[in-house]
């Protein structure tokens, strides 16, 4: 099964500044992406990890909701494909007032730049599920942004971007801002 087609996707972007030990986009300044029913609501998990790895931009790597503790990734980028139900999702803290909360459901796709607070702040219809996948090659980490993480915080430059778009490939919203 592939995607909807790109003409008819609708993608969100968003810049978040940091807040308290959360890096959030600034980093990189790449932005947090949400792309809206990127996949048909009748595509399973086993489906979408299959396109993500014909296209073998990101490797499929776990099924789980989404932890419901602010955390972030220090290693690697991450992309998150909604497989299963409707939640409410917080990007950038919760207390942060410059944070994006939004209700995202089966079929959408989030690409979150490492550095960016991701947490759960409603699983809507029960049994909300993802396919979390990273860079192929890539190794991710968590943090919770503590004292103890600066250190990992500064590797956060270092770290390279999508050449491809991990949906689309050799097109998408990726290659806008590469």
């Amino acid at each position: 099964m592939k995607p909807n087609p790109l003409k008819t996707l609708r993608v969100s972007k968003y810049q978040i500044p940091p807040y308290k030990l959360l890096p959030n986009t600034s980093i990189q300044h790449h932005p947090l992406f949400i792309y809206h029913s990127a996949f048909p609501s009748s595509a399973s998990a086993a489906t979408i990890e299959s396109h993500l790895r014909d296209i073998g931009i990101v490797s499929p790597q776990w099924r789980f909701t989404m932890y419901s503790t602010t955390h972030f990734h220090s290693t690697s980028h991450e992309v998150l494909a909604i497989s299963n139900g409707k939640a409410k999702l917080c990007f950038g803290g919760e207390e942060n007032p410059k944070n994006v909360e939004a209700v995202l459901e089966k079929g959408d796709v989030i690409v979150i730049p490492a550095g960016v607070g991701h947490r759960l702040l409603e699983d809507i219809e029960g049994g909300f599920e993802m396919v979390g996948s990273y860079p192929t090659g890539m190794h991710w980490d968590m943090c919770y942004g503590r004292e103890a993480e600066k250190e990992k915080i500064d590797g956060i430059r270092h770290l390279k971007w999508f050449d491809h778009d991990p949906v689309y490939g050799q097109e998408g919203p990726m290659l806008d801002i590469a």
